[in-house]
C-alpha cells in the first residue's frame, strides 16, 4: 500500500501457497502481475486469479516460459492441422521430483534469524520450522506445494493444452506409491478423460513420474539417433526414452516429443518430414508481458484466458492423487464438475479444490468479474 504510486508490475516467486496473496494484492491495486507455475496451489485460486485480472484488467503472464518457444508452438500447430489424424492418446512424464516425496514431517529446529516464519507460512496452517522446507524442498509437501505434477505439468503438458484445448477433462484417477498427505507420493501415475470438445474428439491423457515411464512397447518402430563412430562411420544409436518428454498418439500417426518444451523438436513414427506448418512467433516471453503492460496484446499465458485454466487442468490430477493414498492401489476416480468446481463424487477432496486460509491470510477480493 505505502508504494503503490511507485509500482508499475509486481512479479510473484514465492512458493506456490503464497502466489494467490501477492497476486490478487497486486492485481487489486490495478499493478500487472507476472506469476511464477503453477499459477497458484489450488484449483478455487487458478480461477478466482483469472477473474479478477480479466475484472481489473490488468496485464498477467504465467512463468511458463516454453510457450513462447518456436519449437513449442510448430508442435501445437502440427497436431492442431491434422497432421496425426484423431488424437486419442497422449502420455506425458516427467523426471521430477527431484526433492524428498512420500516421507513424513521433518524434525523441528530453530527458525533462522534471517527468516520470519510466520510470513513465511502465510496462509498455512501453523507448524514449526524444520530445515527441510525452506528453500527448495517446500514443493513436496501438500500444505505448501503441488509435488511433481504441479511443479512440472505448466512446462510438459502446456503443448498438447495449446494444441487440443485440454481443459475440464470428466475424471482423474490416480495410482502412487502411497503418501500420508503430508508430503507427496514418491512417485504417481495419473489418467485423465477429457469429453468431445468442439470438433475435437474425446481425448486420454496420462501422466508420469517419479522416473514412472510409459509402456515401452508404444516407442516400437522409433529409431535412435545416428551418429559417426570412431572410424567416422555413421551408426545407428539405440533407441532410448528421454527422461521427460510426451507421446501423442493419433488414428494416422504418433509424435514424440523428448523434454520439457519440446525443445528437441519431434519426431514421427512413421519417419515422415514433418509437413510444414504456420504459427505465430513470439517476440519472447517476458517481452510479450512487457508489451500487454504497454497497451499491447495480452500475453498467450495471460491468466485468465490460458495459464488459469491450464493450471485448473492439472491441478485437478492431485485431487486424485489425494485419493490415491494406498500404495500400488488405484485411488478412486474423481468425477469434475468444472462449472459448479465440484468433485461430484467426492467431497472429501474439497479441501484440496478449496484450502482453508488461516485467520489474517484470507484473500480479499476486491476486484473481478
Amino acid at each position: 500500500e505505502e508504494m503503490r504510486k511507485e509500482i508499475d508490475a509486481v512479479t510473484v516467486s514465492t512458493p506456490d501457497h503464497t502466489h494467490v496473496m501477492a497476486a490478487v494484492t497486486a492485481m487489486n491495486l490495478g499493478k500487472a502481475c507476472f506469476c511464477q507455475k503453477p499459477l497458484t496451489k489450488s484449483i478455487a485460486e487458478a480461477r478466482l486469479m483469472g477473474e479478477i485480472a480479466r475484472g481489473q484488467k490488468v496485464a498477467t503472464q504465467m512463468g511458463n516460459q516454453g510457450t513462447a518457444s518456436n519449437s513449442l508452438r510448430q508442435t501445437a500447430a502440427f497436431i492442431k492441422g491434422g497432421n496425426l489424424g484423431r488424437v486419442k492418446e497422449l502420455h506425458i512424464w516427467t523426471n521430477r521430483p527431484v526433492w524428498p516425496q512420500g516421507g513424513g514431517r521433518p524434525a523441528e529446529a530453530p527458525v533462522p534469524e534471517n527468516l520470519n516464519w510466520d510470513v513465511w507460512l502465510g496462509p498455512a496452517a501453523v507448524r514449526p520450522y524444520a530445515a527441510g522446507y525452506h528453500p527448495f524442498s517446500w514443493r513436496g509437501f501438500w500444505d505448501f506445494g503441488t509435488g511433481a505434477l504441479g511443479d512440472m505439468a505448466c512446462h510438459t503438458f502446456n503443448m498438447p493444452f495449446m494444441a487440443l484445448n485440454l481443459r475440464d477433462p470428466a475424471s482423474v484417477q490416480a495410482i502412487s506409491s502411497g503418501h500420508n498427505k503430508e508430503t507427496y507420493p514418491k512417485w504417481s501415475i495419473i489418467d485423465f478423460d477429457f469429453p468431445k470438445l468442439g470438433e475435437r474428439e474425446a481425448v486420454k491423457v496420462k501422466w508420469y513420474d517419479g522416473g514412472k515411464l510409459p509402456d515401452q512397447a508404444l516407442f516400437a518402430g522409433y529409431k535412435g539417433d545416428v551418429e559417426k563412430n570412431d572410424e567416422g562411420k555413421e551408426v545407428e544409436k539405440p533407441f532410448k526414452t528421454a527422461s521427460s518428454g510426451i507421446l501423442v498418439i493419433g488414428d494416422k500417426d504418433t509424435l514424440y516429443a523428448p523434454g520439457d518444451y519440446c525443445e528437441n523438436g519431434f519426431k514421427l513414427k512413421s519417419g515422415s518430414a514433418p509437413a510444414e506448418v504456420t504459427y505465430t512467433q513470439s517476440p519472447g516471453h517476458f517481452e510479450e508481458w512487457v508489451n500487454a503492460i504497454r497497451g499491447g496484446p495480452q500475453a498467450v499465458s495471460n491468466f485468465p484466458d490460458y495459464s488459469g485454466p491450464l493450471t485448473e487442468t492439472i491441478l485437478l490430477g492431485n485431487l486424485a492423487v489425494w485419493a490415491a493414498d494406498g500404495a500400488e492401489v488405484m485411488g478412486k476416480k474423481i468425477e469434475w464438475d468444472a462449472a459448479k468446481m465440484v468433485a461430484k463424487n467426492a467431497p472429501e477432496v474439497d479441501h484440496v479444490i478449496r484450502p482453508t486460509a488461516r485467520d489474517g491470510w484470507k484473500v480479499l477480493r476486491t476486484g473481478g468479474a
